[in-house]
């Protein structure tokens, strides 16, 4: 596999969050994918829209100049809050990779890389929403996260960041 450099996201870069924010859907049925509108629904289109508060943060994975994974994470507050939220201090992740690309260890990176940054930012936890069935799942409770609640699909995990 080809070296991969993980750095912030550059301001011109943004529209990739569009493209990691669809690979981040959790589709356990590759002949049945959902239409890539789908991140125009308010309740998904929130973890990018309007980028670039001062809470919004973003590091991508990055292999010979193209981006082929990113971890995010915002606080969600207001109206339309995320899956994952647990109130309006706690920022909650987001995290996709290139099909091609998963499986390698550099979404564990990713995020290591990103809870390093957001103790340096001082917040206190972090948050996310993660489909039961989801590979990801067992990488998400290796990096530290552990399950605060359970839904019906999925579960609603917390990392304290102390």
């Amino acid at each position: 596999m080809s070296k991969y450099l993980i750095r912030e996201i550059q301001p011109h870069e943004l529209g990739i969050l569009e493209d990691m924010l669809y690979e981040a859907i959790f589709q356990p049925d590759g002949n049945n994918l959902l239409p890539r509108e789908v991140i125009k629904q308010p309740k998904i289109g929130v973890y990018i829209d309007n980028w670039g508060k001062p809470d919004d943060l973003c590091l991508v994975a990055d292999v010979d100049k193209k981006i082929i994974g990113a971890v995010w994470t915002r606080i969600l507050a207001g109206n339309i809050k995320g899956y994952g939220n647990i109130d309006d201090q706690t920022p909650e992740f987001a995290i996709s990779l290139v099909k091609e690309y998963r499986g390698k260890g550099i979404g564990t990176v990713l995020m290591k890389m990103m809870i390093e940054k957001l103790k340096e930012h001082g917040y206190k936890q972090a948050s996310l929403s993660v489909a039961k069935d989801n590979y990801a799942l067992k990488m998400y409770q290796n990096v530290g996260f552990e399950i605060f609640a359970e839904q019906e699909h999925d579960y609603l995990m917390l990392l304290d960041l102390n």
